[in-house]
């Protein structure tokens, strides 16, 4: 194999293992979405909530996770800290998307509209993917 291909498969296989870049405000989201011209993948969260950390943990990392968020704005609302205080911003989210249970997934447009959500933990990278891509 010519060494330019060695070199291109190295930065394809790089590139699909690099960690996703989170944004953690929703201005910097609605921004990065309109400039990208891509939806935003809103994970809303608390630090207490067992399947909250089970996603961040084995399902968002796993490869079917990093590839499908690669094609998404990926935004990390925190909701509320380990003791419950409330975080202001993800509070405020959360009143506003009307949020009832945790986690809770929204598929938002870059202007910030609703397009789709999901209440509950996947099980795996693979099933995030799949919803996460429409099907």
């Amino acid at each position: 194999m010519k060494p330019f291909a060695l070199l291109l498969i190295a930065a394809a296989t790089l590139a699909a293992q690099a960690p996703t870049q989170w944004v953690h405000d929703y201005p910097s989201a609605l921004k990065r979405a309109k400039a990208e011209n891509k939806v935003i993948f809103m994970d809303l969260w608390t630090e207490w909530c067992g399947p909250c950390q089970y996603l961040q943990k084995n399902v968002f990392p796993s490869a079917e996770g990093t590839a499908a968020l690669a094609k998404v704005v990926p935004y990390s609302a925190l909701v509320q800290k380990r003791d419950g205080t409330p975080v202001p911003e993800g509070t405020k989210l959360a009143e506003t998307f009307k949020l009832n249970a945790f986690p809770t997934m929204v598929i938002l447009d870059s202007n910030g509209k609703e397009l789709r959500r999901q209440v509950g933990a996947f099980r795996s990278g693979a099933e995030f993917a799949l919803w996460l891509n429409g099907k």
